[in-house]
C-alpha cells in the first residue's frame, strides 16, 4: 500500500513562503502546525503498522489532522 504525504508544505507547496511566515510570526499558527505535523506522524506510523491502534482510533485521528490542516489553510488564505 502507498503512503501519501500530508505535511502541509507537501499539500499546499504554492503556499510554502507564507507557512515559515506565519510559522515564525504567529504563535497560535505555530502551535497548531505542530500540533499538525506531530498527528501527521503518528497517522502515518499507524497507517504504516509501526504502532498498533483500532480502526476506530486511526480514523479518530485522520479526522482530527483533518480539521487542523483545514484551520491552517484558512490562516494561510486569510
Amino acid at each position: 500500500m502507498s503512503l501519501e504525504k500530508h505535511d502541509l508544505v507537501h499539500e499546499f507547496p504554492e503556499l510554502r513562503d507564507r507557512i515559515h511566515q506565519l510559522k515564525t510570526t504567529d504563535a497560535h499558527f505555530a502551535r497548531l502546525f505542530a500540533e499538525y505535523h506531530q498527528l501527521d506522524h503518528e497517522v502515518l506510523r499507524l497507517e504504516q503498522g509501526t504502532e498498533v491502534s483500532s480502526d476506530s482510533y486511526l480514523e479518530q485521528q485522520k479526522k482530527h489532522r483533518l480539521a487542523l490542516k483545514d484551520q491552517l489553510y484558512s490562516a494561510l488564505t486569510a
